[in-house]
């Protein structure tokens, strides 16, 4: 039978390293953590993992609870998260809280109850006793997307560079009447767009009307109905800003139906790139979150923090990308 010592001499690291790297115990580089795991699968070493779980109380797993797991905009992010997990030996069990507070809190106390070492929580709009019984339980945490609450590590866009950067491009082409398609209330994305679009459009000089920013749309129906009440204004705006991917499918629908021209009649443009966007006639303008980053971070925020209870919090937040296309013209 193979021994660690046989894994660590190897892998030409030590005997504790690749303890840390079997038991979760300690963060380890990925380096070395990929030597380790190449070193055990090449001789064949089997670690005994029911003793180790109830010795060191882990169970090599994870929590995923995500708000909803088919928006592009998260499947993407839990992708990456599974893939980061899986290279240092997790497993993921992942859940769709479907943005409803009670079921949230109920998702987190079934996945403590499963022994999970850590969870990745995207937080609802109102998660105050799913991340108070989180606090309770000391059970590690990352936020994603969401970022509402100090007490964890976090990580998500900087959504405040997404909006400034998008406005900005919006006045060089001289639109001054802008109008802003924003999320559900109470979420935190929400809550930070809402507040960056009036500073920027402050910042620009331009009076921001409270008539022209719509809020509280839950669905692509809701995104439709709010962008035909902008265009049905007496001054209607010369472009409109839709804040995630969902109100720009329901903004552009909304267009189509009114027989609307992109960009001739209305510019368009928004915050969440999918890989759809260039099959819009026109390809549309779109603020690219960096998805793929945000998921490995998570996870390695969660894994530090699963070796290291007392390390200081994190709150990480990380740019976003434009990528200029053609739904957005001058200003008429």
């Amino acid at each position: 039978m193979t021994t660690i010592s046989e894994v660590a001499k190897a892998a030409g690291v030590s005997v504790s390293t690749v303890s840390h790297v079997l038991n979760k115990t300690r963060y380890v580089s990925p380096e070395k953590v990929k030597l380790v795991l190449e070193s055990v699968e090449a001789i064949g070493y089997i670690p005994n993992t029911v003793a180790r779980s109830l010795k060191l109380s882990s169970t090599g797993t994870v929590g995923l609870a995500i708000s909803a797991i088919s928006n592009p905009y998260f499947s993407d992010i839990i992708c990456a998260i599974e893939t980061e997990c899986s290279k240092r030996g997790l497993i993921v069990f992942l859940c769709d809280t479907q943005d409803d507070p009670v079921r949230e809190l109920e998702l987190v106390q079934h996945l403590h109850q499963r022994r999970v070492d850590g969870i990745i929580l995207a937080p609802s709009g109102d998660p105050k006793k799913a991340l108070d019984y989180l606090i309770r339980s000391d059970l590690p945490c990352v936020l994603v997307d969401r970022l509402s609450d100090n007490r964890f590590d976090q990580v998500g866009t900087d959504n405040v560079a997404a909006i400034q950067t998008l406005v900005d491009h919006l006045v060089t082409l001289h639109h001054r009447r802008v109008g802003i398609i924003l999320g559900q209330p109470g979420f935190a994305t929400t809550v930070e767009r809402a507040k960056a679009f009036r500073a920027a459009m402050i910042e620009k000089g331009i009076e921001v009307e409270d008539n022209l920013i719509s809020d509280g749309n839950r669905s692509t129906a809701d995104a439709t109905a709010s962008t035909h009440r902008l265009l049905e204004l007496k001054e209607p705006p010369t472009a409109i800003l839709a804040s995630n991917n969902l109100a720009m499918i329901g903004a552009m629908r909304a267009i189509r139906e009114r027989k609307l021209r992109v960009p001739a009649d209305i510019s368009v443009l928004g915050i969440d790139d999918f890989e759809w966007a260039d099959y819009f006639e026109p390809r549309l303008t779109l603020m690219a979150q960096p998805c793929d980053e945000i998921g490995r971070k998570a996870a390695d925020l969660l894994i530090e923090r699963i070796g290291n209870k007392l390390r200081p919090r994190e709150t990480i937040r990380l740019s976003p990308v434009l990528r200029v296309r053609e739904s957005c013209g001058e200003a008429a």
